[in-house]
This record gives structure tokens, C-alpha cells and sequence, in this order.
């Protein structure tokens, strides 16, 4: 077996000061990871719709076309979301970092340090697909990101903390065979060949079935007239048998555990090493299998304390030939990598979330991070409502100028605004049976709005910026709008029952970006890189807790905002009731330290 050429390779040092090495997965297979989860996430979508319909079919909505369709359009809908940005977020935090295309590559995702990827590490990486895949879905950016970063990193990784690498499991290394007395003649005391002679005549010897007889001949007498040192006890025959002769022999020397006759100290020790070792660790190497497949609760209780009282058999077997090897490579130091690796993964890989956690999450974690975080969040706000209240005073006293900031439909919405109060219609005159679809839009629009403005962090905030500008500016041309044609209250109607908490969810998200834009900005005391990443931490709790209370917006802003026969003052108090019960939920975050920390998404 020879050492593979490894180009891209980054070291991580364990909890048991072990260095580990992990290959740094390439662009190309990455590439085809992806375009496989892609196809999987089609197919996954495709099917689901048509089991959707064919259940409605048997169902009392089949009678009611328009109340189906209705139904149909919202699930599809938020189907689509959750597909676009669930699909990578619960397969990588779930399966250890491996969504099926990754694990058809033998990728796989973990934070910096080689453990495992946690919610809130795959969430932000994956949520800077936005910028990633700019400008277009071949992901320019992001592969451009990969080639220039030397850990094959793209932003989503850089802001996450993770990197991709490559696993690979060889085959067992060969130990030194079970000899009779009647055996094969004795080997030889020491081996006669360096490393990398030895690698040319295994590679050989290896693929000169597949060679043409002229071919094979011609090379083995080069490599017999190569090694005519090493073959001067060689028996009569060809130069080919020859060269079979001395592989069998440098073989079986190294198998057990002979040096090479040139090595000194350390090197001769490597030889030892592995010969005394190597059997332990292709035992290992079947009971890491079996733990990766089922899990370590597969192996019993005292099967996980062996496996855990190997582990650290095997680090200390790695530190000794590592110093053997003195900084170079070889077969059987990476093999021994890969097994300290992968029991490493499976050692540190973080526990199943339970339901109780994601409560806690959400009931103390996020209100308490939101609090942490109120200079940022004030920041957005400030970003938000400042343009949006310059831009309705303005647009309320010159209403030409609303051109300027609107699209033509929200221009056209304006005026048939003014019929719509005439004959007492709400802002949005939706049928009832088309509201679910009316929601579900709104829903998604908004969180990805907000993954927008959290994800745009990454050019130091200024996109976050401009994400919370244009939004302030075309919200307060409507608003200006609206009034200057007299039916302000058509659209304050419809908006305060949602815009409480769909505002500052806005900001909370806008809050999210510039905290990874202060991480670039403003380090501090930490390093650049550590100041981004763990800004980001703290970022994708503000992001979930803006999507959470998005998602309570949404429903609200579909179902009960477009009531037209709902007063002003009655939607007024409901507002108000939002604000009151928002309030009371950010106070909850103050007694998070009561409560068992929870693990969702997840820090170091």
C-alpha cells in the first residue's frame, strides 16, 4: 500500500493534544455533491406534490376546486421553502455533516477543530448560499471563494467556522504472515530498499498483470538492473521473477517489522512501530465500521469502553510514529490518521437534539440574545425607520415623487386604494379561500428577506445596510403615498395587526448582519477570523429567533390584516396586543440561566 499524495491537507490538535491531518475536499467533487443533493431535493419535491394531490383527491376539498387549490398553492409553497433551506441544514446537523451527496463522496462538514457541525454552524453556512451562488446558480462567487482560500472554504464556510473534508477508509495494513517450519525460505534480517524505491516496486508488481508481456519485461529488467544491489542473493531465473523475489522479500520484511538497512534511529523505530501495531489496528479499524453504521450505543456499554480505551491507545500510536516519520509521509501513518480521525468524529459528535431543547431555545435563548444584541438591533432600526420616515414625509408632501422609489403595481395598488375606500374594502381584497397561498408568501418572502440582510453581513454589513435602506425608504413612499391621497388608514389598517412583529423581525435579522459586519470591522482583542465566527454564533440565534416571530407575521398578515370589516381601532388594539406579548417574551430571555443550557443550535 503506498502513501497517497496528499496536495490540500489541514492539521487539527484533539482534547488529547493529538495532531490530526483531514484532506481538504476538492472543488470538483463538491461540485458533484452538489448537483446530486440538487437532484434529490427535485425528485423529493416532485413526488411530494403529486402524493399531495393524489390525497386530496379522496378528500371533501376535491368538491371545492378553488378551496383545494387555495390549500394546494400554500403547501406547495412552503414545501418549496423548506426544501430550498431545510434540506442541507437538517442533513448535515442530523447525519454528522453528510447529505447524501456528500456521503456518495465520502464528504464531509465539520467546524474547525475537526468536531462535529452543529445547527447553528450548518445554519449559517448554508444560509450564505445567497452570496455564494451570486451570480447565478452556478455559484460563481462561491467557487471562486473555494479556489482562493487554502482550506477549499467559501464564505458560508469561512463565517461558519467548517471546512469540507474528504474520508477514506483503506484497506487493512498488511501484517507479517503466519510462517511454518516448512515456509518459504527465511527473510531477509533488514529490508534493502528506501520508502520510495519500495513504492516503484509495489506499484509494479501490483499492475504487471495488466501490462503487455513485451512491456512487462522490458520494465522489469530496468527495475532488476535498478535494484542489483538488493537482488545479489536472488535465485536464478528472469529478471521478472527476480523483481518478484525481492517484492515478496521487502514485504515480508516490513510486514515485521524490519528497518531499512539505510535508516537510522527514529526511521528504524517506524518499522517496529507498525509491525508490533498494525495487527490492534485493523482490529480497530472493523469495530470503528460497526460504530459508524449503527452508532457507539451499537456497541454496549463495555464495548464503548473499550472503544474509548482503544482511541486512546491508538492517539498515543500516532504522536510515537508521527515523530517516527519525522514530518513525512506514509501509508501507514495515514492510515492510523484516518482511524484516530474517524473515532474522533464519532467520540465528539454532537448529542441528539430533544424537543425540550429547541423549546428552551426558543423560549430563552433567542430573547436573551436579542437583549445581548440591542446596540445592533437599534442600529437597524435606526437604518429602517430613519429612511422610511424621511421618505413619507416627503412623498406625502409631493406625491410625483413616490415614482421615484415604487414600482409601477405598488403605484397602481395606490390607486385602486382609493376605490377600495370608497366602497369600504380592505387594502388587498383576497378571497377567503385563497388567503392560505396569500400567506404562505408572505412567510417565505419575508424570512428570506431576513436571511438576506443577515447573510449580506458578510461584505462587512454594507449590504445589510442597503438591505435596510431600501426596505425603510419603499415602506415610507407607501405610507407617504397612501396619506397624501388621503386613505392613510386603508393601509394602517392592514399593516398593524402584523407589523409589529414583522418590523422587528426585520431589524432583529438587519441586527444579525451587522454583528457579522462589526466581526470583520471591529475585532477587538481576537483575531479577525475568530471575532467573524463567533459573532456568527451569535448571529444565526438572531436570525431564528427573526424567523420564528416571522412565522407567526406571516399567518397573521395573510388571515386576519386583510379583514376589511375589521375597524381601524380594532386592528389597533390586536396591534397592540402583539407589541404587549412581544414584550413579555424578550423579558423571558432573562431567565435563561434557570433553565438547563440548551443545545440548539450549539456552541464550542
Amino acid at each position: 500500500m503506498t502513501a497517497p499524495a496528499l496536495q490540500e491537507r489541514v492539521e487539527v490538535e484533539t482534547p488529547e493534544l493529538v495532531v490530526l491531518s483531514y484532506d481538504i475536499a476538492g472543488v470538483g467533487s463538491r461540485v458533484v455533491a452538489a448537483l446530486v443533493d440538487l437532484l434529490i431535493a427535485a425528485l423529493a419535491f416532485f413526488g411530494l406534490v403529486i402524493f399531495l394531490i393524489r390525497t386530496m383527491a379522496g378528500t371533501e376539498l376535491a368538491d371545492r376546486a378553488d378551496l383545494a387549490t387555495g390549500w394546494l398553492l400554500a403547501i406547495v409553497a412552503l414545501m418549496q421553502f423548506a426544501l430550498i433551506w431545510g434540506y442541507y441544514v437538517l442533513f448535515e446537523a442530523l447525519a454528522d455533516g453528510r447529505t447524501p451527496g456528500k456521503r456518495l463522496m465520502r464528504l464531509r462538514v465539520v467546524r474547525d477543530g475537526g468536531y462535529s457541525i452543529t445547527f447553528g454552524a450548518s445554519a449559517t453556512r448554508n444560509l450564505l448560499r445567497l452570496l455564494d451562488l451570486q451570480p447565478g446558480t452556478l455559484g460563481s462567487v462561491g467557487m471562486l471563494s473555494m479556489l482562493l482560500n487554502k482550506q477549499g472554504k467559501r464564505l458560508g464556510d469561512i463565517v461558519a467556522g467548517t471546512l469540507v473534508v474528504r474520508e477514506q477508509i483503506l484497506p487493512p495494513i498488511a501484517s507479517a504472515p503466519v510462517r511454518t517450519r516448512d515456509a518459504a525460505p527465511a527473510v531477509a534480517a533488514q529490508a534493502e530498499l528506501t520508502d520510495a524505491e519500495f513504492d516503484v516496486l509495489d506499484r509494479f508488481c501490483e499492475r504487471r498483470a495488466a501490462l503487455d508481456a513485451d512491456r512487462r519485461s522490458q520494465f522489469a529488467e530496468q527495475l532488476a538492473e535498478r535494484f542489483a544491489r538488493a537482488l545479489v542473493g536472488a535465485p536464478q531465473g528472469t529478471a521478472l521473477a527476480k523483481v518478484v523475489w525481492l517484492h515478496t522479500q521487502e514485504r515480508a520484511a516490513r510486514a515485521r517489522g524490519a528497518a531499512v538497512r539505510s535508516d537510522k534511529g527514529a526511521a528504524r523505530e517506524r518499522h517496529s512501530i507498525v509491525a508490533t501495531n498494525a495487527p490492534r489496528w485493523n482490529a480497530f479499524a472493523n469495530r470503528l465500521a460497526t460504530a459508524q453504521r449503527r452508532g457507539l450505543r451499537s456497541l454496549g456499554e463495555d464495548g464503548v469502553r473499550e472503544f474509548v480505551a482503544e482511541y486512546r491507545e491508538l492517539t498515543a500510536d500516532l504522536a510515537r510514529l508521527r515523530t517516527a516519520t519525522r514530518g513525512g509521509t506514509s501509508a501507514e501513518l495515514f492510515y492510523l490518521n484516518r482511524l484516530v480521525a474517524g473515532a474522533h468524529n464519532l467520540l465528539y459528535r454532537r448529542r441528539r437534539i430533544q424537543v425540550r431543547q429547541v423549546v428552551d431555545f426558543l423560549a430563552f435563548t433567542v430573547p436573551q440574545e436579542i437583549r445581548r444584541s440591542s446596540s445592533v438591533i437599534v442600529l437597524a432600526a435606526v437604518l429602517l425607520f430613519t429612511p422610511m420616515m424621511a421618505t413619507a414625509v416627503a412623498v406625502a408632501r409631493n406625491p410625483e415623487a413616490a415614482q421615484i422609489f415604487l414600482p409601477p403595481a405598488m403605484l397602481d395598488r395606490a390607486e385602486d386604494g382609493v376605490r377600495a375606500a370608497a366602497n369600504d374594502e380592505g387594502y388587498v381584497s383576497v378571497p377567503s379561500i385563497y388567503r392560505p397561498t396569500m400567506a404562505s408568501q408572505i412567510l417565505t418572502n419575508n424570512v428570506q428577506v431576513a436571511f438576506l440582510a443577515f447573510a449580506s453581513g458578510v461584505t462587512a454589513g454594507i449590504m445589510t445596510c442597503l438591505v435596510l435602506v431600501s426596505n425603510g425608504l419603499s415602506i415610507g413612499a407607501m405610507f407617504g403615498l397612501y396619506h397624501a391621497k388621503g386613505i392613510f388608514g386603508l393601509i394602517a389598517a392592514f399593516v398593524a395587526p402584523h407589523g409589529v412583529l414583522e418590523l422587528f423581525a426585520i431589524c432583529v435579522a438587519g441586527g444579525a448582519g451587522l454583528l457579522i459586519g462589526a466581526g470583520m470591522l471591529l475585532p477587538g482583542d481576537r483575531t479577525r477570523r475568530r471575532a467573524i465566527v463567533e459573532n456568527a454564533r451569535r448571529a444565526i440565534v438572531l436570525v431564528a429567533g427573526a424567523a420564528f416571530l416571522l412565522s407567526i407575521a406571516g399567518p397573521i398578515e395573510g388571515f386576519v390584516s386583510p379583514i376589511p370589516w375589521w375597524p381601524l381601532d380594532l386592528k389597533l388594539i390586536f396591534s397592540a396586543v402583539t407589541a404587549l406579548l412581544l414584550y413579555l417574551y424578550l423579558r423571558n430571555g432573562t431567565r435563561v440561566r434557570s433553565r438547563p443550557a440548551p443545545s440548539v443550535p450549539d456552541s464550542d
